[in-house]
């Protein structure tokens, strides 16, 4: 008896060429994407249009454009093909023998993981760091993860935790902008402030940074947003505006004098980043050792 896959569904390599195409809405497109000549595309496309029995491309002079039934298996392909890549790369990183997976904010990565993980490689030079920053991740997300860096309490009930960093937010700007008369909170609330945006992740804003300090705060109309931590701390650093700045972003920067603070208030919330691991599965080798790595040098 023949399978019902094979029976019904058409080859893998059909759908993700078909994917490409519908990006490129080109033919050519997807054969310069893919590697391939533009006739294997062709080729390949009818044979999927014949496995379905219906047209998924209206040719155009310039391209191609999809029909009702294209659009129909775009949204199933895209799905399909995420939910393959994601387990995929979920398996090579948590069984890769030599590896270990590391799951963090885009922040806490760049400015604080990044230049540990070069001590890390001079120390266990044969153990590949798979670093996956991310913003909206909670403990769930270990599953996919030999171990991560995620901010909290440090209680979660599928997670064993150590405590990393706590978390100090204080406001920062560039050595050349004339802050000196910045003493106060009000006098600050009226400064040229960079904006966060953080309407899709859990991030400290200047609302809630000045709610911890027991003042109402409403943003200027014409402040300056950005919906990334790491742009709203480059725009800092050009000297945008005055920003929030996380201690593990900007103790170095203050040190080296290529920022300065504003005011002495500061926001400590009791939080903080913990490195996490699921309690159920046992920590690969190259995690554990990297795991005593990390919590070693924190006394460093």
């Amino acid at each position: 008896m023949i399978n019902r896959y094979l029976r019904t569904l058409p080859p893998l390599e059909t759908l993700v060429t078909f994917e490409a195409v519908s990006r490129h809405a080109s033919f050519t497109g997807a054969a310069s994407e893919l590697f391939i000549t533009q006739s294997a595309v062709s080729k390949q496309m009818r044979q999927l249009e014949d496995a379905l029995g219906v047209p998924l491309f209206e040719r155009k002079p310039r391209g191609v454009a999809l029909t009702g039934a294209g659009d129909e298996l775009l949204m199933t392909v895209n799905v399909l093909l995420n939910t393959l890549y994601q387990s995929v790369t979920r398996i090579r990183n948590v069984h890769q023998s030599n590896a270990v997976s590391v799951v963090a904010t885009h922040a806490l990565a760049q400015f604080w993981l990044f230049p540990k993980l070069i001590e890390f490689n001079k120390a266990y030079p044969d153990i590949a760091v798979h670093v996956h920053a991310m913003n909206e991740f909670d403990e769930a997300s270990l599953n996919d993860f030999d171990v991560g860096i995620l901010y909290g309490t440090g209680e979660w009930a599928s997670l064993s935790s150590d405590f990393l960093l706590p978390e100090i937010v204080y406001a920062v700007a560039h050595p050349s902008l004339p802050v000196a008369g910045i003493q106060t909170l009000a006098q600050l609330a009226q400064a040229n402030l960079v904006q966060i945006d953080t309407c899709a992740w859990q991030c400290m804003d200047w609302h809630q940074w000045f709610g911890h300090l027991g003042m109402d705060y409403i943003a200027r109309a014409k402040a300056p947003v950005f919906n990334q931590l790491t742009l709203a701390f480059r725009a800092v650093q050009q000297g945008m505006g005055i920003g929030l700045a996380w201690s593990f972003m900007a103790d170095e920067a203050l040190a080296k004098g290529e920022l300065q603070r504003v005011t002495g208030f500061e926001c400590r919330t009791g939080n903080g980043e913990f490195l996490v691991s699921l309690k159920h599965r046992k920590r690969s080798v190259c995690a554990e050792v990297f795991r005593e790595w990390l919590l070693g040098s924190m006394g460093e």
